[in-house]
């Protein structure tokens, strides 16, 4: 059980295991954002599991959600965490049975991937903040760049929607940095750029790669290269000058 109080509310993440599911154990990582106006309005519910498809996380958070509605103006973490041990089963069975269907309508058309541009103030412990958040791309299957041109650093993501929205969690409540006395810091001068769906003239990355390039042209080519040249010309030259 881990807490990172904010002034955007608070998120924290819980572990729980459920017993014989599919003749085996499954443990549930489940990452709870409580907005200020908690509980009159929904939590933010992130949902990961070795043992389950992404497909299947995806459908448990839904269900969670579904059932967080029925308790608004509650508070509703415990209620949900007692309602995910009892009817995990019965939502997985559900989903391999949903999940064919959708196979069958959707002739292979893959699930629609979102991309994310941030821009970062700095890196004070440079090393230590690149491992961190090549740990968290690669544990959420995200893929894309993390870019330094001059003072200049741009990550930009691509992966599911939701390992999206739980990697900006982590970015906002993690002490990622060091601040100028070398105590840890969370990273609070940040900015989204750009959250938006991968369209058909995006290249997709194959994978996340920590790249230096000497100058604008460089940077330029790596966004063209990917299809993403309106991108490129709408968010970067602003930072150049």
């Amino acid at each position: 059980f881990f807490c990172f109080p904010e002034t955007h509310g608070i998120s924290f993440r819980i572990q729980i295991t459920v017993k014989e599911l599919l003749d085996t154990d499954v443990l549930l990582k489940l990452l709870f954002h409580l907005p200020v106006n908690y509980p009159s309005t929904l939590p933010d519910i992130s949902v990961n599991s070795d043992q389950l498809t992404r497909a299947q996380c995806v459908d448990v958070k839904e269900k969670l959600l579904e059932q967080a509605k029925k308790h608004l103006s509650e508070p509703m973490v415990h209620d949900l965490i007692l309602w995910v041990q009892q009817h995990l089963k019965d939502v997985i069975k559900q989903s391999a049975t949903v999940y064919k269907e959708k196979t069958t309508l959707s002739k292979g058309t893959e699930d629609c991937i979102w991309m994310l541009l941030l821009h970062l103030d700095h890196m004070r412990a440079k090393a230590k903040y690149v491992k961190t958040v090549e740990k968290w791309a690669s544990n959420l299957r995200l893929t894309g760049r993390l870019m330094f041109m001059g003072k200049i650093i741009l990550i930009l993501l691509q992966g599911d929607r939701s390992s999206i929205k739980e990697y900006l969690i982590l970015q906002k409540t993690s002490k990622v940095d060091v601040d100028s006395s070398g105590k840890k810091c969370k990273e609070k001068m940040m900015r989204v750029l750009c959250e938006t769906e991968v369209e058909s003239q995006h290249k997709r990355f194959q994978t996340f790669e920590v790249k230096e390039y000497s100058a604008p042209e460089e940077l330029q080519k790596e966004f063209e290269t990917a299809g993403l040249t309106t991108l490129f010309s709408e968010f970067v030259p602003p930072l150049l000058k």
